[in-house]
C-alpha cells in the first residue's frame, strides 16, 4: 500500500494516477472539504480510463495534528510521498505555512515511526535554495543560507527538510525532490494551478525570471527515485528557466489577449513604500515585500544535471507543457 499525501493538489493527485497505472494500491489523503470530483474531472486530461483509475483510490481524511489520524491513514503502508503543502507567498499566511508544512511534516514522520512505512519521498522546492556554485549555478549544494531574507513559505520548506533529514538519520528511507513551478491541469484556483488564470487576468509581468516543469515530469520522477531506491539525496526538478514576460505573453497570446508589459523597478519600489507606509490598512499590499520582489525581478541559473545523470531523463520543454495544460485549462472554462 502507497499513501500519497496533498493528493487533491496539481502534483498529489497525479502521482497517485501514475502509481494506480503501475498496479499500485494507493490511499490517498484529503481534508473532509476536498472536491474530489474535481480531481475525478481533471483525470480525463491525463488518461482515457480517468473514472476506471479514480474508482481504485482509497480516499481518507486526515487531521495532520492528530498523530492517531496519521498512524490509521498509515497502517499497512510501505510508501510514502508527502506531497501536502500549504502554498502562498503572503506573509499574513506564515502561521498557516509553518503548521501545515513543518509541523505537518513532523507529526507524519513521527507517525512513520514503528509502523510498516519503509520508503518516503518529500516534495520541497527550489525556494530553499541559495548561493551558486563557481559555474554560477544554483545546484543541489547550494544549501539555505539563514542569513538571508527568506519568504516564509520558503522558512517553512527548509525546516521541513530538516525534520526529513532527521528521519533519514534515524534509518528511514528518504529522498527529496525540489520541483519549480509545476504545471499542471486542474486545480486551476490554487497554488501553481492559478497562473493561467494570473496570466490571462493581468496585462502586465515581473522583470525577473522563474523554473518551471511539467506534473508529468514531477509525478515520474518521484516514483523512479522510489522504485530505483535512491535515498539520502535530494533532486533538483526543473525543466527550463524562462522569463517570467515571455510566459505570460505566450500564454496570453494563445487566449488571444493583448501582449502583457514588464513592471518597471520604479513601479514596484513604490509598491514596497505602499506596503510599508500602508500595508496594515491594505492586506494586500503586504505582497510587495522585500523578499518577494526579489523573488520575482531576479535572473538565477538553476541546475537540472543531477537527476538528468541519475536518471537518464529527458523534461517536456516548458512551452509545450504550457500549451498541453493551457488547452485543458480553456477546456475547462467552456
Amino acid at each position: 500500500m502507497v499513501l500519497v499525501t496533498g493528493a487533491t493538489g496539481i502534483l498529489g493527485r497525479v502521482i497517485v494516477l501514475e502509481l494506480l497505472k503501475r498496479g499500485k494500491s494507493v490511499r490517498a489523503t484529503k481534508r473532509a472539504s476536498s472536491n474530489i470530483e474535481e480531481v475525478r474531472e481533471s483525470y480525463r486530461f491525463y488518461t482515457d480510463k480517468a473514472d476506471d483509475f479514480f474508482n481504485k483510490i482509497e480516499w481518507i481524511d486526515v487531521d495532520f495534528q492528530d498523530l492517531e489520524s496519521l498512524q490509521n491513514a498509515l497502517d499497512q503502508v510501505t510508501e510514502v510521498y508527502h506531497c501536502a503543502a500549504h502554498v502562498s507567498f503572503h506573509p499574513d499566511e506564515r502561521r498557516t505555512m509553518y503548521q501545515t508544512n513543518i509541523e505537518g511534516t513532523r507529526q507524519l514522520l513521527f507517525a512513520c515511526e514503528d509502523s510498516s512505512v519503509k520508503k518516503f519521498c518529500f516534495v520541497s522546492s527550489t525556494a530553499v535554495l541559495d548561493g551558486v556554485n563557481e559555474k554560477g549555478e544554483t545546484t543541489e549544494d547550494s544549501n539555505y543560507n539563514s542569513k538571508l531574507i527568506h519568504s516564509p513559505y520558503a522558512k517553512s520548506k527548509h525546516f521541513s527538510e530538516m525534520e526529513v533529514w532527521r528521519a533519514s538519520a534515524e534509518g528511514l528511507n528518504t529522498v527529496i525532490i525540489n520541483p519549480g513551478v509545476i504545471i499542471g491541469s486542474g486545480n486551476w484556483q490554487s497554488s501553481s494551478g492559478e497562473i493561467f488564470d494570473a496570466f490571462e487576468k493581468y496585462p502586465y509581468a515581473m522583470s525577473g525570471s522563474t523554473t518551471y516543469v511539467d506534473v508529468r515530469d514531477v509525478s515520474e520522477i518521484a516514483i523512479s527515485l522510489m522504485e530505483n531506491n535512491i535515498f539520502g539525496e535530494r533532486f533538483i526538478i526543473i525543466s527550463e528557466t524562462k522569463k517570467i514576460i515571455e510566459v505570460a505573453n505566450f500564454v496570453r497570446e494563445k487566449l488571444g489577449k493583448s501582449k502583457a508589459k514588464v513592471l518597471s523597478k520604479g513601479i514596484l519600489n513604490l509598491g514596497y513604500v505602499f506596503n510599508v507606509l500602508f500595508g496594515w490598512l491594505f492586506p494586500k499590499l503586504r505582497m510587495m515585500s522585500k523578499v518577494n520582489l526579489e523573488t520575482v525581478t531576479s535572473n538565477h541559473v538553476v541546475s537540472n544535471k543531477k537527476i538528468r545523470k541519475e536518471l537518464d531523463y529527458q523534461f517536456i520543454p516548458v512551452f509545450e507543457s504550457i500549451d498541453f495544460h493551457l488547452k485543458n485549462y480553456i477546456s475547462d472554462k467552456k
